[in-house]
């Protein structure tokens, strides 16, 4: 509630690699993302989302540069982003190959314009697409990571713009197939893919999430800001008074509407 106050700092994670890299016209160079990263571990974050490896050769490159070249400390945890479609999950898999420790992030948009829109699905499918790219990253996780502390990180994209209960349904259904439980943990990830309403009002959305949300315990509650309205920075720290576990961070380059 409002009397909350912030006594400890979230988990970071740092999405400089990825979400610059998405958005500019003229992407950072291998040998500028490689300056990045040694910066950021530097820093100290010790979650780093490095790429969305099946997205381009340069990516995917990048991502084996820093695992062959033995360039990521023990203690710093990699994640690369993918859609759920199975040949990009696997190319997403494959480029984790060696690490010691990975995330794959997968993302899937629930929100109803999106839905009718964008892919033409129900609720059904929508869900389905989730959960069918989960019992995806585990196959391909199975196949090619064994000797990798593996985890995994779900995002119910647009969900600023979703049904609560939706978005919530979906990320159940998730779990069901991920079975997170003790030293396995899930991360939701619930972005602000636009900043449409107020911050007061991401924050009660993450409430009534983390509130809502079975196996909460074994749930990472993860804030993916954007900042249109220019309230990101609010926003995120109101989420964080209203229960929330972890913030991904948003750089200059996050997306052109920060530029």
């Amino acid at each position: 509630g409002p009397s909350q106050t912030i006594t400890e700092a979230p988990r970071w994670l740092s999405t400089d690699l990825r979400d610059g890299n998405q958005a500019l016209i003229d992407p950072m160079t291998p040998a500028r993302k490689r300056r990045m990263f040694d910066m950021l571990v530097r820093m100290g974050y010790k979650e780093i989302e490095v790429g969305f490896p099946s997205a381009s050769e340069t990516d995917f490159a990048f991502v084996r540069h820093l695992i062959e070249d033995d360039l990521i400390p023990d203690d710093v945890t990699i994640s690369v982003l993918t859609q759920a479609r199975e040949d990009l999950i696997e190319r997403t898999a494959q480029s984790l190959v060696g690490t010691k420790n990975g995330t794959i992030h997968l993302y899937s948009a629930v929100a109803p314009l999106f839905r009718r829109v964008v892919f033409g699905v129900g609720r059904d499918e929508c869900r389905a697409i989730a959960v069918r790219g989960t019992e995806l990253v585990m196959k391909y996780a199975e196949e090619y990571l064994q000797g990798t502390d593996f985890g995994y990180q779900y995002s119910p994209e647009i969900f600023t713009g979703a049904e609560l209960d939706f978005s919530i349904e979906v990320c159940e259904a998730v779990m069901d197939v991920w079975q997170p439980e003790g030293g396995r943990e899930i991360i939701l990830n619930l972005p602000a893919t636009v900043e449409m309403a107020t911050p007061n009002t991401y924050a009660d959305q993450i409430e009534y999430f983390g509130r809502q949300i079975s196996r909460r315990e074994h749930v990472a509650i993860s804030l993916h800001p954007h900042n249109d309205r220019g309230t990101a920075v609010a926003a995120t720290e109101l989420a964080m008074m209203a229960g929330a576990d972890r913030v991904e961070v948003v750089s200059a380059a996050d997306d052109a509407r920060l530029i």
